[in-house]
């Protein structure tokens, strides 16, 4: 009686954990998932920028000494720039901001002009009318210092966040704080507390986890992303999500999760894409393992490394080259 009894709870063991494997693969299968006709939306990395190679980079290395020879005339994060990204077909445009001497926002990626501009130092000892002052594109060079395609072409052309934003009215925009000093993240939010919510909706901030919590403190409603974010919804989703369930740090959010990492994520891609839709979150894959959030979708071959019928946001450094596979 007891080795029957021992077989049948074997067999009813065998049952339940059946169930358990059926369930976890069809609650997580994107076969049934709903909108996989969508084409997915572009983002362009600093608008339609110059471009450089990433071999042996570290972040000291002066980007602007290693572009390729140039393709086009725009600079990034400039307004030209922006455009020409619209134009060609991005539906989110990401920008770097610095706060300026005089209590506003320059769009300028770096933290130091040496790099990029004639000028010299920290970019926020400067006011907002010196640093329109310089050339931010007497830097740039593809052979090594033995030409400099741009001098003389991008003086005055370093805009305000309130030129940008006042410039593009109806246009969306992720929004880079390159620090993290949570002072700010405080001076960020009161700049945009003066936007209408109807503007504030078209608006991503993301940055360094301090002033991005100063930041969502003050504006709950706004979407924002930092790597506190990103960590607080996917951990406990890769704990839990194989049962449909998504944690509340998920809600109203964005998440940038690198092409390794998605593999990963329950319901990838579809069913995951579904579910933080319904939590009004956005999901945009970048390039590589996370190492380097800047790696983007490039080339007609980069395209091909993402799922068949990924319908979610593609972060790219060449909008130029992305946007025509897709409109």
């Amino acid at each position: 009686m007891n080795k029957k009894r021992k077989i049948g709870r074997k067999k009813l063991f065998g049952l339940l954990f059946l169930l358990l494997i059926s369930f976890v693969y069809l609650n997580n299968t994107s076969f049934f998932a709903k909108g996989q006709e969508k084409a997915p939306w572009l983002l362009a990395h600093r608008g339609l920028a110059q471009t450089f190679h990433m071999e042996g980079i570290t972040g000291e290395m002066c980007t602007a000494e290693r572009i390729y020879e140039p393709e086009h005339p725009f600079l990034e994060n400039t307004i030209p720039s922006m455009d020409a990204a619209f134009q060609a077909g991005a539906d989110v445009v990401e920008l770097d901001i610095q706060p300026t001497k005089d209590g506003t926002f320059a769009v300028f990626h770096d933290w130091t002009l040496d790099c990029r501009t004639n000028g010299k130092g920290v970019t926020r000892e400067y006011t907002l009318e010196e640093l329109k002052q310089l050339d931010i594109g007497y830097g740039y060079t593809a052979d090594q210092g033995k030409s400099y395609p741009f001098r003389g072409k991008g003086v005055g052309m370093m805009p305000s966040l309130d030129e940008v934003l006042t410039h593009f009215p109806d246009k969306e925009f992720l929004i880079h704080v390159k620090s993290n000093d949570p002072h700010e993240g405080e001076q960020l939010a009161g700049f945009l507390a003066k936007l209408p919510s109807s503007r504030l909706s078209q608006l991503t901030v993301y940055g360094g986890d301090e002033p991005i919590r100063a930041l969502q403190e003050r504006m709950p409603e706004l979407r924002v992303m930092s790597k506190a974010t990103l960590k607080s919804c996917l951990i406990p989703y890769i704990a839990v999500g194989w049962t449909g369930y998504v944690p509340s740090a998920c809600s109203h959010t964005q998440l940038q999760i690198p092409e390794k990492i998605g593999p990963w994520l329950w319901g990838w891609p579809h069913r995951f894409q579904e579910r933080m839709e319904a939590a009004d979150t956005r999901v945009i894959v970048v390039g590589g393992d996370g190492s380097d959030f800047s790696s983007g979708f490039d080339s007609p071959e980069d395209i091909k490394r993402l799922p068949a019928g990924y319908s979610g946001g593609i972060w790219t450094n060449r909008i130029d080259r992305i946007a025509p596979l897709f409109r």
